[in-house]
């Protein structure tokens, strides 16, 4: 275990409006500082820096926490690497340790390694089967001999325990394989390979780390593809395929494709940015690791329905990207590799060169939706393009031009367009500030608050309420400790994450470290819990809680503890003065009804 007091070191070295100022652009609020969050797609800015306690908070998705959760979470780390990395940043030698975490993270990174040298192995064993895949790869997908070393592409023989056998000759234990993802445990309580009878592709990310595998059928039998589940070194959603060569281009501009096979085809004629995501769609923070690579991204999807929904989502990814997007059009093709081999490379280069940027595409896939040579058509062309026109990221001149446009397209005056525009803008002004008082609305003390009904449902919202500012109190003035645990009752505090929250707090206390996010991270393993006292003092955030609004809060959540718990913790005279005050609510309550 790294020493907790080594870990507060590296955090007070790498002061947070610094770190996340690398990645996040921050504008100052008062005595905070705010911008788009790097962890969802967002167009008006919830994501918070505090620099008076070192810590971070987005309103719209609740990621929240210190330096080390920040790193972690941007650079898809495990706790140990985000600490090292850190204290590499602040020139810290890191201490002897035991790193249980990162030695498991190791052994699976090596499992990987292995198999991928497995899978390239059998491909070129002397075998019909390997035979067979070989013509895959290289007259069916027409790549070199380099190309599949470059890329470490293999064949997973049709045997159930090749890999398995493989990989326990190399001395790692069954626990070890399963959590790799590349052996499944039978109902019978066998092992046995996941990969069967497929080409295989590994999946590396941008350190060079192999850290997954895709697996594809050497005809059209189904299921098609077969990925590698997540594990503690793969998370799809924050790794891009082909990165870690794409990144070595002088090139800064990306093609994005759909998939694998498309990447390596544009690579193997002479494409090297070409990427694509790992997984069904395309996230935010697979956009935000692109962003530090292109200054430039090509959405080239395949040209089917799908293809085309899939370039809808992006381009909406990138709305608040520096990334400039353009949309690549394929004719005469399904996708990017069965063009370049029936067209050639030098042609597709040309079309490359001919990409439309969004709003061309936006208007394009609408103009195609009407008939307009008939009144109806002309006027629903116009109402979806003047949608498209009113929204974020076309600048006024571009609205001009395509006003221009679209008149010619549908014989309406120029001025009529622009007209029925302004009163497009002006409404999607009036939802934005709608929307932004909903938000903050959403962020006040009572946000997220959901007590179940057998715990007291709408009753227990008031002491819910104030458990959250108890921990809020705390966290701003530590010194409150003793006074708060020699008179609270965790039992009536109603959510189980805030009561963990508390403790956790008390266990800072007793063991002299840190009332603060990063101490807090260690002891709350739950990320609710965790996300939920990061909420509270972000929300507190600017508030001077006293000794007097500790005493209102404790108050709250004795008298909204329900009496018969309170009766089980009462001696004899207490249970009379309990059992008296029961009788007298019932008889207020018989008199107002009456």
């Amino acid at each position: 275990m790294i020493p907790q007091e080594y870990i507060q070191e590296v955090v007070r070295r790498n002061d947070i409006e610094e770190l996340v100022g690398q990645y996040v652009q921050l504008r100052r609020r008062g005595r905070t500082l705010v911008g788009l969050c790097p962890f969802h797609n967002e167009k008006s800015p919830s994501f918070t820096v505090y620099p008076d306690t070192q810590s971070f908070y987005c309103f719209g998705c609740g990621a929240g926490g210190d330096a080390i959760t920040f790193v972690r979470k941007i650079n898809n780390l495990s706790y140990v690497e985000s600490v090292k990395q850190l204290a590499s940043r602040a020139g810290m030698p890191m201490p002897e340790e035991d790193d249980k975490e990162g030695r498991a993270r190791s052994r699976l990174l090596e499992i990987n390694r292995c198999a991928a040298r497995y899978f390239y192995e059998q491909l070129n064993q002397r075998t019909p089967e390997a035979a067979a895949a070989r013509r895959y790869w290289k007259e069916k997908r027409g790549l070199s001999d380099g190309a599949i070393r470059r890329f470490g592409l293999g064949y997973a023989p049709d045997d159930f325990s090749g890999l398995l056998h493989y990989l326990r000759q190399r001395g790692f234990r069954e626990e070890e394989l399963e959590n790799s993802g590349l052996v499944k445990r039978s109902q019978k309580g066998n092992l046995y390979d996941i990969f069967r009878h497929r080409v295989m592709v590994p999946i590396i990310d941008v350190r060079g780390n192999i850290i997954a595998f895709g697996g594809r059928v050497l005809d059209d039998s189904k299921p098609k593809y077969i990925n590698s589940p997540e594990t503690m070194v793969y998370k799809k959603s924050r790794t891009l395929f082909a990165l870690n060569v794409a990144k070595k281009s002088t090139s800064k501009r990306f093609i994005l494709c759909e998939g694998y096979m498309d990447v390596i085809s544009m690579h193997e004629a002479g494409f090297d940015t070409a990427v694509c995501a790992c997984g069904t769609a395309l996230t935010a923070e697979q956009v935000k690791l692109l962003s530090e690579y292109a200054e430039e991204t090509v959405l080239c999807y395949d040209s089917d329905e799908a293809g085309q929904k899939a370039t809808e989502r992006s381009l909406h990814l990138f709305e608040n990207s520096p990334v400039k997007v353009t949309v690549l059009s394929i004719p005469g093709a399904k996708d990017p590799d069965e063009f370049i081999r029936t067209y050639g490379r030098d042609r597709f280069e040309m079309i490359l060169n001919g990409t439309s940027n969004p709003t061309e595409f936006e208007l394009g896939k609408a103009k195609k939706k009407y008939d307009l040579r008939t009144d109806d058509g002309r006027l629903e062309y116009i109402r979806e393009a003047i949608g498209i026109l009113a929204g974020s990221g076309v600048s006024p001149t571009a609205r001009d031009v395509y006003a221009g446009r679209i008149a010619g397209e549908t014989g309406v005056a120029k001025q009529a367009v622009l007209s029925q525009l302004e009163g497009a803008l002006r409404g999607a002004a009036r939802r934005a500030r709608r929307q932004e008082q909903r938000d903050l609305a959403a962020q006040g003390n009572g946000a997220g608050i959901r007590v179940p009904y057998d715990r007291g449902g709408d009753r227990a919202l008031a002491p819910a309420k104030a458990s959250r500012q108890l921990v809020a109190a705390l966290l701003q003035d530590p010194d409150q400790i003793p006074y708060v645990r020699s008179r609270l009752d965790l039992e009536t505090i109603p959510e189980p994450e805030i009561r963990a929250a508390v403790e956790a707090i008390y266990t800072c206390a007793d063991q002299r470290q840190p009332v603060n996010a990063t101490s807090l991270q260690s002891l709350l393993p739950d990320e609710k819990a965790y996300s939920l006292v990061m909420m509270v003092q972000a929300q507190n955030s600017g508030q001077t809680l006293v000794r007097q609004d500790i005493d209102m809060y404790l108050d709250r959540l004795r008298r909204g503890t329900p009496k018969s718990s309170q009766a089980a913790k009462t001696d004899d005279d207490g249970f009379r003065r309990l059992f008296a005050s029961i009788a007298q609510d019932k008889h207020a309550g018989a008199a107002e009804e009456s």
